[in-house]
């Protein structure tokens, strides 16, 4: 299965960062693969966090 794959499957039951695409499967790129995601005609959000001074993305499936 792809890493697209596996994070539309991760996505379709809880948001997802990029230390839990790498953990979880390997990828490094979750951002280029969200974007495939959006290209597809996924509605995702993308929420910033911060914690302990430092920014990261957590991205959500929005359902339809």
């Amino acid at each position: 299965m792809s890493h697209t794959m596996q994070i539309l499957d991760h996505l379709e039951s809880k948001p997802i960062t990029a230390m839990d695409a790498l953990k979880d499967y390997g990828c490094f790129r979750l951002a280029a693969r969200i974007n495939e995601l959006r290209m597809g005609g996924h509605d995702i959000r993308t929420e910033i966090k911060n914690k302990d001074g430092k920014r990261y993305a957590m991205y959500h499936l929005l359902k339809k």
